[in-house]
């Protein structure tokens, strides 16, 4: 499909796309969909050519290599990457969050105000598990949102933000927090075969009051009910920079024989979600599937091994929208959901100043998919 039979708008600018090493695979995707659309024969990919290099101090530059005069640009970075290496006066170091931050911050200061406009294309938002302040303490996200805008960002398009009330930062510039329910949904539909979806038979679970809304959400979509856990916590400590869990307390309905789904934004080292899971199979629940935009996994996999062979956890669905340790796709209860044409839908959207209503909104996509798996109807390959 053309841009021109897809869109009554012209383009912004002619389409620019800057991908940092964090985000190489993904990149290539979301070209790859983009030139599939247009059909553009003149052109044989959107994205830009540059470099990120480093000098033996650890200090970095970024080259853009071809003229951006009057382009859209999008700039896409994984934060979370931590697969990426450089060199520190003869040391090998890993990449922080830090590090590829400040390499977004190099990629709009190469453009140099030549673009029309840049965006920026951060799946997990920077430092937004800091996202509020209750004590003398920083805030991160906030500052790193205004940082950008005041380096000109015209508008910054994320994945389902820890606490989405961090665009008050930026009340009055361009925040985009697109949700992929219906990715996830298709994933976990494409990886089970017995799902029975009605309230008498599934479940969504809320692992915390702060996931509440995005599991009633969730929940609505499938026309199913919801619970919530609230943790119980020591006040009196503080361990490893918060105050440690005493004891998940469950509120919701009987759980006893259902499909359990306990949603989250992000798995950092899963301890948290597991115990949710061995609290709701004490109460006979029949099977856990977690369900998260991110899997971070910040301590490995093998406390997932350990569940998955100790019957607590059925399967683990995250998003590519961060970076994914080649293991996990060899686990037998992972499962991966795909946000590559997304992503790449919602530029190709904003690129022609189009509203991206028709592209997040996801109710109505999400019933035809329940309605094709309980029908047992082939996939559609191009959702």
């Amino acid at each position: 499909m053309s841009s021109e039979k897809q869109y009554t708008n012209p383009e912004a600018g002619k389409l620019g796309i800057l991908v940092h090493p964090s985000c190489t695979e993904m990149g290539k995707k979301i070209d790859d969909f983009i030139k599939a659309w247009r059909g553009d024969d003149s052109r044989d990919t959107y994205l830009l050519s540059s470099t990120c290099s480093r000098f033996g101090t650890g200090e970095a530059k970024v080259l853009i290599n071809e003229s951006i005069r009057g382009m859209d640009l999008y700039v896409v970075a994984d934060v979370l990457n931590r697969s990426l290496e450089y060199n520190l006066c003869g040391y090998t170091n890993k990449m922080s969050p830090d590090d590829i931050y400040a390499d977004i911050k190099r990629y709009i200061m190469a453009a140099a105000g030549k673009a029309a406009r840049v965006s920026v294309v951060m799946p997990f938002l920077y430092e937004s598990r800091q996202h509020r302040r209750t004590a003398r303490e920083s805030l991160d996200s906030a500052y790193a949102l205004q940082e950008l805008v005041q380096m000109g960002v015209h508008d910054i398009i994320t994945v389902d933000a820890h606490d989405p009330r961090i665009q008050n930062a930026i009340p009055i510039d361009g925040f985009d927090n697109i949700m992929p329910t219906y990715q996830t949904t298709k994933a976990l539909l494409e990886s089970t075969d017995d799902l029975i979806i009605d309230a008498d038979h599934m479940m969504v679970v809320s692992p915390d009051e702060g996931a509440m809304d995005r599991a009633t959400s969730f929940a609505g979509s499938l026309g199913i009910d919801v619970g919530m856990f609230y943790k119980r916590r020591d006040y009196s400590q503080v361990i490893d920079g918060r105050n440690p869990i005493v004891a998940h307390e469950f509120l919701g309905a009987d759980v006893k024989g259902k499909d359990i789904i306990v949603i989250d934004d992000m798995i950092s080292s899963g301890e948290s979600v597991i115990d949710i899971a061995r609290e709701l199979m004490a109460r006979e629940a029949k099977r856990i599937f977690v369900i998260a935009t991110f899997g971070i996994f910040a301590k490995g996999t093998k406390v997932f091994d350990q569940a998955y062979e100790d019957g607590l956890i059925y399967k683990v669905i995250t998003t590519n929208g961060i970076y994914q340790m080649p293991e996990l796709f060899e686990k037998p209860w992972y499962v991966s959901a795909d946000i590559s044409k997304y992503l790449a839908r919602v530029i190709d959207s904003h690129n022609h100043d189009m509203p991206l209503s028709d592209i997040v909104g996801h109710y109505h996509k999400i019933q035809e998919k329940i309605a094709a798996y309980n029908e047992h109807k082939t996939w559609n390959e191009e959702d």
